[in-house]
């Protein structure tokens, strides 16, 4: 028992360190899950003794009040959330409810990853915004959150009213601030709550935030029967709410829930870090109760971590398709979003200095699902931490590098490996010539015996040659060459996707596929032509012009062209269609036909695809289970339609 006290004050410490970098500094210095692991240790622990010490973090919720700020006492206390850590955990907590209430109905809304603010009006005006503090009293943040914009300074309910959500940076708003920052953010969570946190309101301003708001601590003369009306008070008030919002009757129903938020957590615009479940009924919740910390009727789903940190091991350099040296991040593995990670993404030198990390330092690291992990920036700086050098050769072939802005390239074009490598694997690739059977590893050998160095040598191999690579029998050597026969057959918008033209991803290569019709007419157009395509900006307008005025590659077409490729030129767009001039955006699944198609069809019969819903979107195609799309195509009044709906139409 001794032992396990000691323990318990020795965790108690270390939070208190953590939970003053968080809460006071917004410096943490270790990632959400591992103060996760750290805390509920500490919650085990104490379950297991039957002891609470007195300076336990488990008896109370947020921060100090920082000096500089006044101080303001909240209406109501306020708590935090019991999280939640597996299914079984869930399935509990749904076992207790209904002990109590047979047949409850609970809402599922995000868990928004921001800054708790509590933000008062009076006859209608925005009287002031407070912090969270330690849950009685706060900071005064009036001025700093007068500036955010989606902070209504008029509501139509008159009376006195105390709403409660979260301070935020989306994600586009902290990816547009570090394109002009010389010092970029770490990640929006503490971009929102250093902001707001600011003396200075001005400073805030510049961060262009969002408020999100989830409950309702005080509405005089108003009397809230669930949760439903809750959020509907709050919509019809003008407040943002993440257009999310799901009434549910059982576990099943929010497992489903669960997974589907889950899987399209990285394609929303706001960092949320889980589900918040709660009893609809708040009849019911006053029959559940509150502990001292959580209220007994609510948990927090949470979900794997996205975010960890780690050491940076050290740094290599890679060479890829285009001759662009780029630096990764090797480091010591760690457990992130379910898959353990031991390398990331560093972009160039200017990168590393922004983020001021070292070899030997730690380091906060970020995985979004299938996205590359990436280097976010310093956690904590070691004495024995190297600084990362920039390499003066190509770490694959020895030749000089040269620089263009912050970017080293290699310009040893054929005489490099990994260029090699990559521009054919590139060219063999799905989107592009979709040559089956050409992975990574016969690409090597490809090169290394066959002496290959340019996509139009895959052309001029034969059946025999294959026969003299390890492990190639009769019918696989066969089958390759038939593949690669197969792939001479091409749509326009492959080919240009084949060619490796810097930043040309397969839907620009579409976008100017159709633009221009065929090769022919894309050689002869001048950089302007190229630069009024729709959703092409200066950098890869010059790409393409540069791409077609250099004679190796024009060279390296016509040997394309004369090994038999056959280029075939995208149809012709139906201008004269019903839907022709129409902006459409997808969202769910569509029964009988896959998303591909289906913008396929519309692009086909003259409209657009957009990847998001603005006030100029003139309809939204929704299948089963729409993402938040749908719920902000209502929310702006753009109409929907679904598949049925939408075939009439052409």
């Amino acid at each position: 028992m001794k032992e396990k006290i000691e323990q318990m004050k020795k965790l108690i410490e270390e939070i208190a360190v953590h939970n003053h970098n968080y809460y006071d500094l917004d410096k943490p210095t270790i990632s959400d899950a591992e103060y996760d692991k750290l805390y509920y240790t500490l919650v085990d622990l104490e379950k297991e003794t039957g002891i609470v010490l007195q300076n336990s973090p488990t008896l109370r919720v947020g921060g100090e009040v920082l000096p500089g700020f006044q101080k303001r006492r909240h209406p109501k206390k306020l708590y935090s959330l019991n999280k939640i850590r597996s299914q079984a955990e869930l399935e509990e907590w749904i076992d207790d409810m209904e002990k109590v209430h047979a047949g409850a109905q609970f809402t599922v809304e995000y868990k928004f990853d921001g800054l708790h603010l509590v933000i008062e009006y009076d006859g209608g005006k925005y009287l002031s915004a407070t912090t969270r503090g330690n849950g009685t009293v706060g900071e005064d943040v009036t001025a700093q959150v007068q500036t955010i914009r989606s902070v209504p300074l008029e509501i139509p309910f008159k009376g006195h009213l105390f709403v409660e959500g979260e301070g935020m940076m989306t994600n586009s708003a902290l990816k547009a601030f570090n394109r002009h920052s010389d010092e970029p953010l770490k990640n929006a969570r503490n971009a929102a709550a250093g902001a707001i946190r600011n003396l200075d309101p001005r400073e805030t301003a510049k961060r262009r935030l969002d408020f999100f708001c989830y409950g309702i601590l005080q509405a005089d003369g108003e009397n809230f029967e669930n949760q439903v009306q809750i959020h509907e008070f709050l919509q019809k008030n003008g407040f943002l709410t993440g257009n999310y919002f799901k009434l549910t009757s059982n576990v099943d129903e929010i497992l489903n829930e669960i997974k589907y938020v889950d899987k399209i957590k990285d394609k929303i615009d706001i960092l949320i870090d889980g589900l918040v479940i709660s009893l609809n009924s708040t009849a019911y919740r006053d029959d559940v109760g509150w502990t001292a910390k959580f209220p007994k009727w609510a948990v927090a789903y949470k979900f794997e971590a996205q975010e960890a940190t780690t050491t940076l091991e050290d740094v290599v350099w890679q060479v890829g398709r285009t001759g662009k040296v780029t630096p990764i991040a090797i480091l010591q593995p760690v457990e992130l979003a379910g898959a353990t990670v031991s390398r990331a993404t560093l972009n160039n030198m200017d990168d590393i200095k922004r983020k001021q990390v070292s070899i030997g330092s730690r380091i906060f690291v970020r995985r979004s699902n299938e996205v590359i992990p990436e280097v976010l920036g310093l956690a904590e700086e070691v004495d024995c931490a190297k600084a990362i050098e920039e390499p003066k050769v190509c770490p694959c072939c020895g030749e000089e590098l040269t620089k263009k802005g912050p970017l080293l390239f290699c310009t040893n074009r054929e005489g490099c490996f990994d260029q090699i490598e990559g521009r054919i694997t590139h060219f063999a690739s799905r989107d592009a010539f979709n040559i089956e059977g050409l992975n990574d590893k016969t690409v090597k050998v490809l090169i290394s015996i066959l002496g290959v160095k340019k996509p139009s040598d895959l052309f001029s191999l034969e059946t025999e040659d294959f026969l003299k690579l390890s492990k190639f029998k009769q019918k696989k050597a066969e089958n390759l060459k038939n593949s690669i026969e197969k792939s001479k057959i091409i749509p326009l918008q492959n080919f240009l996707y084949a060619l490796g033209i810097g930043e040309v991803g397969s839907k620009t290569a579409a976008d100017i596929a159709r633009r221009f019709g065929s090769l022919e007419k894309l050689k002869s157009a001048k950089y302007n032509d190229i630069k009024a395509v729709k959703d092409i900006g200066p950098v890869i307008a010059e790409n393409v012009f540069e791409f077609f005025k250099d004679q190796e590659n024009l060279e390296e077409i016509d040997r394309l062209q004369k090994s038999g490729v056959i280029i075939e030129n995208p149809k012709q767009r139906n201008f004269s269609s019903p839907i022709a001039g129409k902006t459409f955006v997808l969202t769910g699944t569509l029964e009988g036909m896959s998303r591909a198609e289906a913008s396929e069809l519309i692009v086909q019969n003259g409209a657009e695809v957009s990847g998001s819903v603005s006030k100029n979107t003139d309809f939204v195609l929704a299948g089963e289970k729409p993402g938040s799309k749908f719920d902000k195509a209502k929310a702006l009044g753009v109409k929907i339609i679904s598949k049925d709906e939408f075939l009439a139409m052409l």
